[in-house]
């Protein structure tokens, strides 16, 4: 009985932790990736972007509690967890990887260098600099359970296999939105590097 009273009450904060921070994704401008697009399939909802270069705060998504654990840490640091106990606002898409390796990531402001970011009150976050890539990218809404990212996945590999574009990393889910969205509102994002050859961009 003790053990659900503690697993109830951790569900609760991570919820409203969840809430809190998604309140503020809903209340203000939020902040993403820069980017332009560089080519567009509107039917197929896809795009080749170019990402500006940018700042990562990253962690590993315990196995145990998966999602709401890199999340928890991730927010704990931007809402104040920090040596500076300076708050850093929110940005989107929160990131996570696809290749089995479970980490979490969240775009650090653009105001900010790499020297400006505190140090994490919590060592699981560390830091990544990001550069100018190419991406290929699929949008879909509705609920990003794991076979639905996984198929979104697939359709886009085999499309930029088609069109001869090299797939040159490894896929990542990127979702858009608070928890309470309505799933036919929803955006999510399977983003992968790309090289265009010359054939691929005429």
């Amino acid at each position: 009985m003790l053990i659900f009273i503690y697993q109830t009450k951790r569900l609760l904060a991570c919820c409203a932790m969840f809430a809190g921070a998604f309140f503020i994704l809903s209340a203000q401008a939020i902040e993403e990736p820069a980017y332009s697009v560089e080519r567009a399939w509107e039917a197929e909802q896809i795009e080749i972007r170019a990402y500006a270069p940018r700042i990562m705060a990253v962690t590993a998504m315990d196995n145990g509690n998966g999602n709401d654990d890199g999340f928890r840490v991730l927010a704990g640091y931007i809402f104040g967890g920090n040596a500076d106990e300076q708050k850093i606002a929110m940005t989107a898409p929160v990131q996570q990887t696809m290749d089995g390796s479970d980490e979490m990531a969240f775009m650090m402001p653009a105001e900010y260098a790499l020297a400006d970011l505190p140090d994490p009150d919590d060592e699981r976050v560390a830091f990544r600099e990001a550069p100018a890539y190419t991406a290929a990218v699929i949008r879909f809404s509705g609920w990003a359970t794991s076979e639905k990212a996984d198929a979104n996945w697939q359709k886009l590999r085999s499309f930029l296999i088609a069109e001869g574009i090299d797939i040159t990393g490894d896929p990542t889910l990127n979702q858009y939105n608070p928890p309470w969205t309505l799933p036919f509102m929803r955006r999510n994002e399977i983003i992968v590097p790309v090289a265009l050859s010359m054939t691929a961009v005429n």
